[in-house]
């Protein structure tokens, strides 16, 4: 082949993988479908309340255009393995950070004497939260919100979700008369040093400082008033547990594990259940719990209040609450720190979940969104499923269920085929 032709093709090449047309001034051309959509953005925002000269400061000359946003890309993203509640658990909480807490609850119960009393939200909770949420404030997020939240509003999976959450910044700005280079954050938007989304600080955020603004970035006094008005506006008992790890008897009916589940501490007792060093349940006997397993029969197991149920309102991860409820513990005893542990379990994927979400739509008919995650309703499909399976019904999918989905049979269903009798030649 001449190298003309050769060279021909190679321009030819990179000329389709090119995807938009670039300026000389090395930016991306924006579409003419992104601008137009960009002013019905615009028309939307203010017909819901927002001035226009919010929206002028809010995006002047920007587009905020990206040919392949990267906060879109963080939002579809998911791990290739689902963490083990004991592996997530040991990854946020370490002995370093056990010591690190208890430094920085020391030191809030000098500065917010009346916190407590004003919030009924015990310090050593929000000491936990902060600490998960931006390692002590040294994480509040390097994103644009305004730019983030912008593309995520953009043909996105959670569009909806997104755009009224870039209502509540513009609001925000609006109110306060902040610039634009203050709305830095997380990439989906969560803000400050407790990650508030917007419309979560437009509902609790508060001015503990009493400078005429509410500052959860720069001012520690409005970050940890606000959360302590949020957590108490959930509920919260201030002299309640959150939980704590046990032992299950050897006979436990795994049907009975959920939080959609409950008895009395003294019902639990009866069945057996037990604290994690063997001992009796250090609980009032008429407190109402449940037990929880996240990881099935074979990783920890929990029992939970309604405190707990209260951390997943804020987050709704069960993993996400017990590394609060954990660390919060740590962070006002003195115990030495300890990992939490478990007989290895089987890693599961999202693709695997996806496929028992699907075989569980198609055989049980259920509706599971077959996203991936492994949630409360797709743990009580998967009891039914392992029920079908004749297993234990712990709501963990592991490999034993994922080889009776492989091996189904429409007719027989789970049940092994009876194989035809064997002729013997004499």
């Amino acid at each position: 082949m001449f190298p003309f032709k050769k060279i021909l093709i190679l321009f030819l090449v990179l000329r389709l993988l090119a995807p938009v047309e670039v300026f000389a001034d090395g930016k991306p051309e924006v579409p003419e479908e992104w601008l137009s959509w960009l002013e019905s953005l615009k028309k939307e925002m203010t017909d819901r309340g927002i001035s226009k000269k919010t929206i002028q400061k809010a995006y002047g000359d920007n587009t905020y255009y990206h040919q392949r946003p990267e906060v879109v890309e963080q939002d579809k993203k998911q791990a290739e393995f689902i963490l083990t509640s004991k592996d997530y658990i040991n990854r946020l909480i370490n002995a370093k950070r056990v010591e690190t807490a208890r430094r920085h609850y020391q030191k809030l119960k000098k500065k917010y004497p009346n916190l407590e009393k004003e919030y009924h939200v015990p310090l050593n909770y929000l000491t936990a939260f902060w600490a998960v949420e931006t390692n002590f404030g040294q994480n509040k997020g390097k994103y644009h919100i305004i730019d983030g939240l912008t593309n995520l509003s953009y043909n996105n999976r959670r569009s909806t979700f997104f755009k009224n959450e870039l209502y509540n910044v513009l609001k925000i700005m609006e109110k306060y008369n902040l610039d634009n280079d203050k709305m830095m954050g997380s990439w989906a938007g969560a803000m400050g040093h407790f990650q508030f989304m917007p419309s979560t600080y437009n509902a609790y955020a508060i001015d503990y400082d009493n400078d005429g603004v509410v500052d959860i970035w720069d001012s520690f006094d409005d970050a940890i008033g606000s959360a302590a008005n949020y957590l108490g506006s959930l509920g919260w008992k201030f002299d309640d547990p959150w939980g704590g790890q046990v032992r299950l008897p050897w006979s436990f009916d795994y049907r009975l594990a959920g939080r959609d589940k409950s008895k009395t501490v003294r019902q639990w007792r009866e069945i057996g259940v037990v604290g994690v060093d063997g001992k009796r349940l250090p609980y009032d006997d008429e407190l109402k719990a449940s037990i929880i397993i996240p990881d099935g029969r074979y990783g920890p197991a929990f029992i939970v209040f309604g405190n707990f149920k209260r951390i997943m309102i804020w987050n709704r991860s069960e993993n996400y609450a017990l590394v609060i409820g954990i660390l919060a513990d740590y962070a006002v005893n003195d115990r030495s720190y300890r990992p939490i542990e478990a007989v290895q379990q089987y890693p599961l994927t999202d693709k695997e979940v996806q496929k028992v979400q699907a075989f569980a739509n198609k055989i049980l008919k259920t509706n599971l969104k077959e996203d991936g995650i492994l949630g409360s309703k797709t743990k009580e499909a998967v009891k039914r499923l392992q029920a079908k399976a004749r297993l234990h019904q712990d709501g963990y999918p592991d490999y034993r269920l994922l080889n009776k989905i492989d091996n189904y049979d429409a007719k027989t269903g789970f049940a092994v085929p009876v194989q035809p009798r064997k002729t013997f030649v004499k």
